[in-house]
């Protein structure tokens, strides 16, 4: 039978976040370990404000769960799908639940997931993120950032010019660029994606509100860089309209309510013929290392998450002069978790 913990956790950020939508210092956590036998797996629900989650849905949503219903985590589709129509949204809990059986199925099956995915094993350049913040900090977190070999550049303020004036002037790494909706005007939109192509950005991240449909339809087709959606694809259901108004998405484990979907989403954007950005939220190692065994399915990573913050509990994969070296552990990935040693957060 599988039994079920969780601990309720608050990660917090080593400098102060600020996005178009806001500003905050910590993410709250619920990590979920799962037993089965001898194994033991790992999950993580991350749960930023934005998105509507917090530990006590996340809790109340697991205690709601009946685990006793599945003889083994071998049932994995039955679970995850009893999961899902267990309650809806709630997709960052269902995430944790998802990533700790891969991580109990892969030790089960003896194989790190990349191999239980039959994806290679690929080293990952990943971005590392710089907030919106005044140019001085920008220029400070940009040199901070100097073995990496892209920069992911949060605008969508009040400040883009000050902002990428401040990052060209200490850096001339190619820059992955996030509006966070914050762009509303489509014309305006339209100007500050000429101007940062040639500022040497690569791709824009949901530049404009996630619902402003006719806005990005007449935006993607004048683009002279890939849009890629962010808060505007969440699951599989979306990527199937998403060529209307994006280039690409961005998958997420927290929004896509894990890897079995995720897998799905990168899988159908690809025949599709849409990018795919691997992205994150803040988070520990934990999920962290699970997004990474599906790297190689993405055209851009941004696994960073775990980077910037002062308390994670977890150890994953190695990251080396920016790029992300999976290890051959089995399952997610994570080195001798201590579960007892968490300090739960209350």
């Amino acid at each position: 039978m599988i039994s079920i913990e969780i601990k309720s956790y608050l990660l917090n950020k080593k400098h102060v976040f600020r996005i178009a939508g806001g500003a905050r210092t910590n993410t709250p956590v619920l990590l979920v370990k799962l037993k089965y036998d001898r194994f033991v797996g790992y999950g993580e629900a991350s749960m930023p404000p934005l998105y509507g989650e917090n530990i006590a849905t996340a809790q109340s949503f697991i205690k709601t769960f009946d685990f006793s219903l599945f003889s083994s985590p071998l049932e994995i589709e039955a679970i995850l799908k009893s999961v899902d129509q267990h309650a809806k949204g709630n997709p960052a809990i269902k995430a944790a639940v998802d990533i700790a059986l891969h991580d109990l199925l892969g030790k089960m099956k003896n194989m790190p997931l990349y191999e239980y995915f039959n994806l290679p094993k690929k080293e990952l350049k990943t971005s590392k993120t710089i907030g919106i913040d005044s140019a001085e900090i920008t220029r400070q977190r940009v040199e901070e950032a100097s073995d990496f070999h892209y920069l992911k550049i949060k605008l969508g303020g009040d400040n883009d010019t000050e902002i990428i004036k401040a990052v060209r002037s200490v850096s001339d790494k190619p820059l992955f660029i996030d509006a966070n909706q914050g762009w509303t005007n489509k014309e305006e939109a339209l100007d500050k994606i000429a101007w940062l192509k040639d500022e040497g950005a690569i791709f824009i991240e949901q530049p404009m509100p996630k619902k402003a449909f006719n806005d990005m339809e007449w935006l993607v087709a004048r683009s002279t860089l890939p849009l890629i959606g962010d808060e505007g694809i969440q699951r599989l259901e979306e990527v199937k309209t998403a060529s209307n108004f994006y280039h690409g998405i961005n998958i997420k484990l927290m929004k896509s309510t894990g890897l079995r979907e995720a897998f799905a989403m990168a899988n159908l954007a690809k025949s599709m013929n849409l990018k795919i950005m691997l992205g994150c939220m803040s988070e520990t190692s934990c999920a962290i290392a699970a997004a990474a065994h599906l790297g190689a399915m993405a055209d851009w990573v941004d696994l960073d998450g775990n980077l910037g913050v002062t308390n994670d509990p977890f150890q994953g994969h190695q990251i080396i002069n920016g790029c992300i070296h999976l290890n051959d552990t089995n399952g997610i990935g994570l080195i001798n978790p201590d579960w007892n040693k968490i300090e739960t957060y209350v």
